[in-house]
């Protein structure tokens, strides 16, 4: 006897659990979003549909089955990497360290940056036709920056007299002086030395130079 079809799957007799055409539609979209991004983030210009489908291996008619038109798959693409730094930043520090989830959390940035490269000329046009809300995405963006900040300056690891739009700022400087094929090296290390600056002094380097002089 087979019961009512719950979450995109379905239950028989002997309690197998089958998917449906729906749960394999949701997967098949994931795994095209996964590779678009990855294209997106590599591509020194914007890829075109036919590259992407191509990359993930199908025809481009599913490609366009499941993103109708190229501006909802670099919505998807964009919403997608917002999100991953929105819910990132608990999930960051539901693991590490708030000085350690606060670095992990620059790298997630990064993707995110390195997405636009490969929407250079579809992102700007829907930002301005106010199909992406820009200044809603910043606030979140900042809403995460400052709980990861909050939870810093809680715990000791990071300075109190720092805020959110002066993390969001930095970060924005580095990933612009450090084009993606330098990012691993010199990206890196500009991300380790902000984090140098956001950690608290210590007492002794909170001492006149002169003082230890006496």
């Amino acid at each position: 006897m087979k019961d009512r079809s719950t979450n995109g799957t379905r239950s028989v007799s002997g309690g197998v659990e089958v998917r449906t055409p729906r749960a394999d539609a949701a997967r098949n979209r994931d795994q095209l979003l996964a590779v678009a991004t990855r294209v997106f983030m590599s591509a020194d210009a914007e890829p075109s549909m036919r590259a992407i489908a191509r990359e993930a291996g199908v025809g481009v008619a599913t490609l366009y089955r499941h993103f109708p038109t190229r501006e909802s798959l670099v919505d998807a693409v964009y919403q997608d990497q917002v999100v991953r730094l929105t819910t990132g930043a608990r999930e960051l520090l539901g693991r590490l360290s708030p000085a350690a989830a606060m670095r992990r959390w620059m790298d997630l940035f990064g993707d995110w940056v390195a997405t636009k490269n490969g929407m250079l000329d579809t992102l700007p046009a829907m930002i301005e036709s106010g199909e992406i809300a820009h200044a809603q995405t910043r606030t979140e963006l900042l809403t995460a920056i400052t709980t990861i900040l909050d939870a810093g300056r809680t715990a000791g690891d990071l300075r109190s007299d720092v805020t959110a739009e002066d993390i969001a700022a930095s970060l924005i400087g580095i990933f612009t002086v450090a084009p993606p094929s330098a990012r691993e090296a010199r990206a890196g290390r500009l991300l380790n030395l902000l984090m140098d600056g956001l950690r608290p002094a210590r007492p002794s380097q909170l001492e006149p130079p002169d003082a230890c002089a006496e």
